[in-house]
């Protein structure tokens, strides 16, 4: 890949403006702050004192309850910035400004990717802190062993998904897709595989990413090399998605 196709300054922002002017997107972006934060302290302010382990068998992973469905809404970020470059021509009008297809692309995927970690990041310090103030003597602190690795890793995964969607958004050229296919994947295809094939499904996207926020990981995994699984699919899914760029007609 060549200097010439590397993400300049002016395409950067050119992609922010578009993502922040988008209501869509800016709110999908939004809910993975308010599902993931929300959910999981709404849920510790419940039964988050009623008994040890009432939040999850694996205290760390529960201290991120809601990420479940923080995700859905990363996936729908990621689908849904790349989305709009394939409706009513859009995509003729960004070449025409960014005629280097793999700059467009990889400036969009650098946007996509810095906001999603920013969101993220702050996204799982929230998270754990307003959990687990309301666990009582079942609370975790942030100096306990793995906390500050589920915090930081937490925000990688959420950008790492919205990463998968984005690419094979840009593969397919429909969010909606994209979402209808992606989303039950994350959500029930790993539960079937791992019984199915005797913990194959350990390599999903999803088991693979949250083991980074696993107190005691399973499997033949661990942590950060979860979260490099996680990071292949992710990877895997963008060079998909740029090939289609640079081949197909706009």
């Amino acid at each position: 890949m060549s200097a010439a196709a590397l993400p300049t300054l002016p395409v950067l922002h050119s992609e922010w403006i578009k993502i922040r002017s988008a209501r869509s997107v800016l709110g999908s972006l939004i809910a993975v702050f308010v599902a993931t934060a929300g959910i999981t302290a709404l849920t510790a302010a419940a039964i988050g004192t009623a008994e040890a382990g009432s939040m999850g068998e694996d205290r760390l992973l529960g201290a991120f309850f809601g990420i479940n469905f923080g995700q859905v809404a990363a996936i729908a970020f990621g689908a849904t910035a790349l989305a709009g470059e394939f409706r009513g021509g859009a995509l003729r009008v960004s070449l025409t400004a960014v005629p280097n297809r793999t700059r467009l692309y990889l400036s969009k995927v650098a946007v996509i990717a810095a906001l999603a970690l920013l969101v993220g990041q702050v996204t799982g310090l929230v998270t754990f802190v307003a959990g687990q103030a309301f666990m009582g003597e079942f609370a975790l602190g942030l100096g306990d062993p793995g906390t500050l690795r589920a915090v930081f890793g937490s925000g990688v995964y959420l950008m790492l998904m919205a990463l998968l969607s984005a690419g094979l958004t840009a593969l397919v050229r429909s969010g909606t897709l994209v979402m209808s296919l992606v989303i039950p994947f994350i959500l029930i295809v790993p539960f079937v595989v791992g019984q199915v094939v005797g913990g194959a499904g350990q390599f999903m996207p999803d088991r693979a990413g949250q083991l980074v926020m696993r107190m005691d990981p399973q499997g033949s995994l661990g942590p950060w090399s979860g979260l490099g699984v996680a990071a292949l699919w992710s990877l895997a899914a963008l060079v998909a998605g740029w090939i289609a760029v640079r081949r197909r007609d706009a």
